[in-house]
């Protein structure tokens, strides 16, 4: 069951920031991904990759990742290092809210996916003064996770590639960029369509939290500011 976030106070939950630039962690990250593609794929040795699993795995140690967005809000990433299972949760959050939104988690109830190309593509540089993550290679590696759309266009492949080269993968990373877009294996790529009356996207994907409007509870001004946060015009 996908932890509220709340819960996480109580865990041993540390900055995940730093591992970002340890190799081997996109490889390990991206391992649900990216199944069937060797570390080297993304320009890493395979004993770094390891070595950093076992750090994505650490029971006394469970990084969060903090992608913040415009308007003060911001997508987390939790991992989840519980006694038999690593799961990670993603949350959508900000600081006027009583309770978060899930986007995604991959453990036993599979909840995603949680956003669409269009959603991602309008994250990906970090706003004036952002704290967390603010690559915009690395902000779209580590939401890949999160996204899964099957009409994702030929320019995502190209953000993918350019952010794996960013991060130290070969060149010819395209075959490695259309599997990482195919999206989790606990969901795969669904089909979205935006909605005129809403003014969101929307997902009809069995697992999907997105069947109805994201934040379709907040007061009128809060889901105003999310609408224009991830559907900017």
């Amino acid at each position: 069951m996908v932890m509220a976030r709340h819960w996480y106070s109580s865990s041993p939950v540390v900055d995940g920031l730093p591992l970002l630039d340890e190799p081997g962690f996109w490889p390990a990250y991206l391992a649900d991904l990216a199944v069937g593609f060797p570390p080297d794929a993304f320009g890493s040795d395979a004993g770094d990759a390891g070595a950093m699993l076992d750090a994505l795995q650490d029971p006394s140690a469970w990084p969060v990742f903090t992608v913040q967005l415009t308007g003060g809000f911001a997508i987390v990433a939790h991992v989840n290092n519980g006694e038999e299972f690593t799961t990670t949760d993603y949350f959508l959050t900000h600081p006027d809210w009583s309770r978060d939104l899930v986007l995604a988690g991959d453990d036993q109830d599979r909840i995603g996916p949680g956003l669409c190309w269009p959603e991602l593509a309008a994250q990906l540089e970090a706003p004036p003064g952002a704290a967390g993550v603010t690559d915009p290679h690395a902000r779209l590696l580590l939401l890949l996770p999160v996204l899964g759309d099957a009409a994702a266009p030929e320019e995502a492949v190209t953000a993918v590639v350019e952010a794996l080269v960013a991060q130290g993968a070969p060149a010819a990373s395209h075959a490695l960029a259309g599997r990482l877009l195919q999206g989790h294996p606990m969901w795969g790529a669904e089909e979205w369509w935006f909605d005129e009356d809403e003014q969101c996207w929307l997902c009809e994907g069995e697992h999907s939290p997105r069947k109805t409007p994201l934040g379709d509870h907040l007061p009128p001004h809060q889901r105003a500011a999310l609408e224009a946060c991830l559907t900017p015009r």
